[in-house]
């Protein structure tokens, strides 16, 4: 059986990153996410920020006098989630088991894939130009130590470490560095003389058991020494194949955009007839020069694969949407094939699995 290789993938600082690809004159200055009622929380702080001590989940109030100059943005959930999704479609191009644990990060098995280094590095390069967020990588044998890994060099950071390497380089952090030991057990372990987490490798079973009972001590336990077996486990994507290209230079003459989709619309066709595949849904979208994404689809009766109509819905989506500002990207996609699963439908994912749809940092917090 092929050595598991697991990535997690973590978008650093993502609703912050949004913020500066929407506002680039916010670069280099303290940014801080936050709605402005009496309770508002910081749901994440530019690094600038972090350095005064601002962290995710703190009190706007208290965010505020630990960095009185920060830039307070109230937080856009319909943007992040926009963007969210276009990162993840991406992501989805090329890693076929990935498994989405919110909105700005994600598992991916790469295991039996000849060179998973490279083509990890490479696809977060594709990410970072096409959509301008950054994406932190941990790679390791198994989710536990993947998840710490990827917070390990951030940002921009990938780290590559096996288990027995995490579990002694970790050894003088607090056992709160391991996700599932919250602060609560994190306090009642020092209390029992563990504080750190090497402390807590040498822990006796029984003893943690005693503690806090007979599962989750043992589980404490494993956790201690990042034992993980759990799998990535994913969906069916659906199929679709497409064409897009990102401009040099913005684009705000529709004429001139309406040539580029005829273009790629004969692309698309000439692919969709070599590989015998037609779909019924056709589609474009269309990025802006404020990085707004929009896509237009629509539904026709029959399935096709033939060039003529695909121009003609797409034209017709693009006049339809008629963009207001200049478009740094444009697009055209067909999905819906015939031979498609109509619903996802959750699967395991069995290690060694990956594969590549022919359409297609060591160490600090997200």
């Amino acid at each position: 059986m092929a050595k598991r290789v697991i990535a997690h993938l973590d978008c650093d600082a993502f609703y912050v990153s949004v913020e500066l690809l929407r506002r680039p004159e916010l670069r280099g200055l303290p940014v801080i996410v936050a709605g402005s009622g009496p309770r508002a929380v910081v749901t994440t702080a530019s690094y600038e920020a972090r350095k005064f001590g601002v962290g995710s989940a703190m009190s706007a109030a208290e965010a505020r006098r630990r960095c009185p100059q920060a830039v307070n943005v109230p937080p856009d959930h319909k943007a992040y989630s926009e963007v969210s999704r276009t990162v993840w479609a991406l992501v989805r191009e090329r890693l076929d088991v990935l498994q989405q644990a919110g909105i700005d990060e994600a598992y991916a098995d790469l295991s039996g894939i000849d060179r998973p280094i490279p083509l990890l590095r490479d696809l977060i390069a594709h990410i970072k130009q096409e959509t301008g967020i950054q994406i932190s990588a941990g790679v390791a044998p198994n989710r536990l130590v993947a998840k710490i890994a990827s917070d390990l060099g951030k940002p921009a950071g990938f780290v590559a470490i096996g288990r027995e390497a995490a579990a002694a380089h970790l050894a003088d952090r607090s056992p709160r560095i391991v996700p599932g030991i919250g602060p609560k057990t994190a306090a009642r372990l020092a209390e029992m003389g563990y504080p750190t987490l090497g402390a807590l490798q040498a822990a006796p079973v029984a003893e943690l058991q005693e503690r806090f009972g007979e599962r989750y001590g043992h589980d404490l336990h494993r956790r201690a020494h990042l034992h993980d077996e759990s799998p990535v486990v994913t969906e069916r994507v659906v199929k679709s194949r497409s064409v897009e290209t990102t401009f040099d230079t913005d684009i705000d003459d529709h004429a001139q955009l309406e040539a580029i989709l005829r273009k790629q619309s004969k692309e698309l066709a000439e692919g969709l007839q070599g590989k015998g595949a037609r779909g019924r849904t056709i589609a474009i979208k269309v990025r802006l020069d404020d990085w707004t994404t929009v896509t237009r689809a629509r539904s026709i009766d029959a399935f096709v694969n033939d060039e003529a109509t695909i121009i003609e819905v797409a034209v017709d989506l693009l006049r339809a949407y008629a963009p207001a500002r200049p478009v740094r990207l444009l697009g055209v996609r067909v999905a819906g094939f015939e031979d498609e699963v109509a619903e996802p439908e959750p699967r395991p994912a069995p290690p060694g699995q990956l594969v590549l749809p022919i359409s297609d940092r060591a160490g600090s917090t997200a």
